[in-house]
């Protein structure tokens, strides 16, 4: 049986960049680490417990948000593929612009510059789209960017727990 994507080594390495920056930026842990897992040795655990979580988490690459069709997804757990009714396969690499209506897409990127700017924001609030074209409101988002081993910006994430079909 082939392993499930978000178990690949690259999955596994975007899942500890989003633990370990969501940790630097907001000064508290995305997800309760697990029972024996030391975040820095037990990886594949950690992305497996991202992945299950109920929290919706998404994150996209660094691209600028102001070229072309901005950045890619590079992440989603299982709580946003089934918020926004898509697969492994069809969520990440998708632009996440297309996460959003094409009307509510310059106050998410003002949102998102925000957050480039000040590392994080929380309290974020916003309308999205599934891949079947239903609206749902989304509140109480944190954004924070994220950071490679050297400290450096290589993206941005988002976390939410309180959404709701419009």
């Amino acid at each position: 049986m082939p392993e499930p994507p978000w178990l690949s080594a690259e999955a596994i390495a975007v899942a500890h960049c989003l633990v370990d920056s969501h940790a630097r930026a907001l000064g508290k842990p995305l997800i309760a680490t697990p029972a024996g897992c030391h975040p820095d040795r037990n990886l594949r655990l950690l992305a497996q417990e991202l992945f299950a979580t109920g929290t919706v988490v998404l994150a996209h690459d660094g691209a600028p948000l102001d070229q072309g069709e901005g950045p890619r997804l590079i992440y989603a757990n299982r709580a946003a593929l089934r918020l926004w009714r898509r697969d492994w396969a069809a969520m990440v690499g998708l632009p996440s612009s297309r996460t959003a209506e094409p009307e509510q897409r310059p106050s998410r990127q003002q949102a998102l510059a925000s957050a480039q700017q000040q590392q994080a924001i929380t309290n974020y609030s916003g309308i999205r789209i599934d891949s079947a074209g239903r609206r749902f409101a989304i509140d109480g988002a944190r954004i924070w960017t994220l950071r490679d081993s050297g400290g450096q910006p290589c993206g941005q994430a988002a976390a939410f727990s309180s959404w709701w079909w419009l």
